[in-house]
């Protein structure tokens, strides 16, 4: 089992170690500021953290020995060239990384990173240097995309395929699931199957005003992704190709989180919440639902969560799984952190005075 969990919060990554008496807080870096998301390369053992710092905007930082040393690199930006040939002379701007993803293990300093605005960017260096993959950005369908929960559109989801580096799927609020074959060199929407209850019924099924929340592929199956989507809950077996969206599941198909066995692609888990403006759990009782064949059936657990007057709401990293597929931990809104070891069916609160939490990762 992984012995550290990284959570980035509103006020600093905390990191918290495993010992013989369970978890504890080993550390906090950058105490006080937003950290929009991190990662844990699992190739060189590189850490990394991006800072959300509104007016000051988005800061990177990387740490080679496991975070007890931090040093700042460069951020994804757009091109001043870019910028300057603007309607306006302002151009657009990266206002925060919202995901960090490392590339294949025949790319050993390859990095992407997805924006707000929606725009991917690479690197071949560790951080230090990053491209904005252009083909992305100049698809002209991307003058459709909008804002979910931000204002603007952002990408949330990386998923890169572990038998060819050159397959990525990336996931956009609100823009859809777009896929690449060729390193990024080319793009196709793939959301056939999917459908946006929030457009008029004739625009429903477009593929570019799509909102999927979250999309999370199985590691030793790649082609089998699921996604955390506005309307529900969404599974594709074919590399994103088709769609099949999972029928009723109590107590709501709605939320922002999912997360993937890496080894049963059949074993998925969800944090369900009252839809749209209210944005709470369901009758106020905080739960996970788990499949464990493909959507067929679910089962709801709760042992160890707040079962009255809780206001918890998961984010879209808020939930994750460990590398063997048995350990999970979850991070809410209300700074309240919970560690199971029995793949959902028992939680433990870990710490429950937290700033609010964007996201967590194991290490």
């Amino acid at each position: 089992m992984m012995d550290r969990l990284q959570v980035a919060t509103r006020k600093g990554l905390l990191v918290f170690a495993r010992d013989g008496a369970g978890w504890r807080l080993d550390r906090t870096d950058f105490l006080g500021e937003p950290v929009s998301m991190m990662l844990a390369d699992r190739r060189d053992g590189y850490w990394y953290a991006a800072l959300h710092l509104g007016h000051f905007g988005p800061k990177l930082w990387r740490s080679a020995d496991g975070g007890k040393h931090w040093a700042e690199i460069a951020v994804p930006a757009f091109a001043a060239a870019a910028v300057a040939a603007s309607a306006d002379g302002q151009g657009p701007s990266v206002a925060m990384i919202w995901s960090l993803e490392s590339g294949g293990d025949d790319q050993p300093q390859r990095l992407w990173a997805g924006t707000i605005p929606g725009a991917l960017f690479r690197s071949d260096d560790r951080g230090d240097s990053w491209q904005l993959v252009e083909s992305l950005w100049q698809c002209p369908e991307r003058a459709r995309w909008f804002g979910g929960g931000y204002d603007q559109p952002g990408i949330h989801s990386i998923c890169v395929d572990p038998r060819d580096s050159a397959r990525l799927q990336v996931a956009v609020s609100c823009g859809g699931v777009w896929c690449s074959e060729d390193d990024g060199a080319s793009w196709a929407c793939r959301t056939q199957g999917m459908r946006a209850a929030y457009m008029p019924p004739e625009q429903a099924e477009m593929p570019e005003v799509q909102d999927p929340h979250r999309m999370q592929a199985c590691p030793a199956q790649p082609d089998t992704l699921w996604v955390q989507h506005h309307n529900g809950i969404f599974l594709s077996r074919d590399g994103a190709r088709h769609w099949q969206e999972i029928g009723e599941v109590e107590p709501s198909t709605f939320g922002f989180a999912v997360a993937v066995h890496p080894c049963e692609a059949d074993t998925a888990w969800f944090v369900p919440a009252v839809k749209d403006e209210c944005r709470v759990p369901v009758g106020q009782r905080l739960v996970v639902t788990r499949t464990r064949d493909g959507g067929r059936s679910f089962q709801c657990l709760s042992a160890g969560l707040p079962q009255a007057q809780c206001f918890d709401l998961v984010y879209r990293h808020g939930l994750t799984v460990d590398a063997a597929g048995q350990c999970l931990a979850m991070g809410s809104t209300t700074g309240h952190l919970w560690f199971s070891a029995d793949q959902g069916d028992s939680w433990e609160l870990l710490a429950g005075h937290l700033a609010p939490i964007y996201a967590l990762r194991f290490a």
